[in-house]
């Protein structure tokens, strides 16, 4: 059986998390609680956090930030729900709200999945493909409404089918040139001010991870095909494919360290995309593919992603933790070739905000090429 509990029973430390320090500070009596895979409650377990921060795409920024976990019913093998509130204030008037779920019903029959977003952006374009510099900025402004919604069903014990419905819509979309700029990227690829893509997906989904916040081992696999179809509302009859595939190897019992992979494949199949709608660094669920650059730096009709993290605890007791990751990414440009590989590296510091379901508050630096480097914030594990 994959357990995916906070520590191991060959542990003896005592977990603690910023609740608990808090009230160690305070002289309050300690919710000790011993190493086990032994689960005390069933939930809900609730961490909010608001934090003043620093991210690629937003500049400095005030962040509100609340992971609610819970389990469907009271077994060691159940798998972790998770539902997280993200809104986001940032220096350069962008606002962000986002709600994403992943819900497990009693004994994994269904698995809910959400992601809402609600975003006025404004920030930067590039171009398309593997090349482009920070030089070919084009300052972009827009509005963007995503309600994404998947139900899936067991089928076997961690494999899972289902069907779900898509919607992005941009509205408000401005193209700021400045006198250099005549002819960008965008223009050539086919701007317009509004954009709507509607279509349903269909998905398959493997997973033997009991806790997603943090995962120590496992398997993760899903596959969505998505079909955008203008009976539907979409500007285009388009197809994409979505593959996303995770696996954690528990290096050593005692210390807890784990070597995590990822690899994330958005493929168009046929048909043409919004400019807005198709494939960038930072444009899955939780915005984490590609730390060290800036959200949107690269977009193509297709990406090939790649990410390895080598996990670490710097404190025994599970408080502060550690990261080191290296990602590649590869973008085919508007002739639908791979030129060029993008690297990036970096180093993070993980804090305990709850220890009951394993929620860290992930502070990571990436660098990445062409001088494009900076700080990512996330609440739980970027993957």
């Amino acid at each position: 059986m994959i357990n995916d509990s906070t520590k191991t029973t060959t542990e003896k430390y005592e977990l603690m998390d910023i609740r608990d320090y808090i009230n160690k500070i305070s002289k309050k009596p300690l919710n000790a609680q011993k190493d086990s895979s032994e689960r005390l409650s069933d939930g809900p377990f609730l961490t909010p956090i608001l934090y003043p921060g620093y991210s690629l795409v937003s500049g400095f920024l005030v962040q509100l930030v609340g992971n609610i976990s819970f389990y469907s019913y009271s077994s060691d093998s159940a798998k972790i729900s998770t539902m997280q509130v993200s809104s986001l204030y940032s220096q350069y008037n962008q606002f962000m709200n986002c709600i994403n779920s992943d819900i497990w019903t009693s004994h994994e029959k269904y698995n809910l999945q959400g992601d809402w977003l609600y975003y006025i952006f404004p920030t930067n374009a590039f171009g398309l493909g593997g090349k482009t510099l920070s030089s070919d900025i084009t300052p972009v402004e827009y509005y963007q409404l995503r309600v994404y919604e998947v139900a899936l069903r067991k089928v076997d014990k961690n494999f899972s089918l289902g069907a779900g419905y898509n919607l992005d819509y941009h509205w408000d979309i401005e193209e700021f040139k400045n006198q250099q700029t005549n002819v960008t990227d965008m223009d050539k690829y086919g701007f317009k001010n509004t954009s709507t893509s509607s279509g349903i997906t269909v998905n398959g989904q493997f997973d033997n991870r009991l806790n997603s916040n943090n995962p120590s081992n496992g398997t993760y696999a899903n596959l969505q095909i998505r079909d955008n179809l203008q009976i539907l509302g979409s500007n285009s009859n388009w197809k994409s494919a979505v593959l996303d595939i995770r696996h954690y190897f528990k290096l050593t019992e005692e210390a807890g360290n784990v070597l995590a992979l990822w690899s994330y494949d958005w493929l168009t199949l046929n048909g043409k995309p919004p400019y807005f709608d198709l494939p960038m660094i930072g444009g899955d669920p939780y915005n984490n593919t590609g730390r060290g650059y800036v959200e949107g730096r690269f977009r193509g009709m297709n990406f090939l992603y790649f990410e390895a993290e080598y996990r670490f605890r710097i404190m025994n007791n599970g408080f502060l933790g550690g990261v080191l990751f290296s990602n590649v990414s590869a973008f085919s440009d508007q002739y639908n070739k791979f030129n060029y590989i993008d690297p990036a590296n970096g180093i993070g510091l993980r804090i305990k905000m709850n220890k009951k379901s394993n929620v860290n508050l992930s502070i990571d630096y990436g660098i990445g090429i062409d001088g494009s480097r900076g700080f990512v914030f996330n609440m739980s594990e970027v993957f």
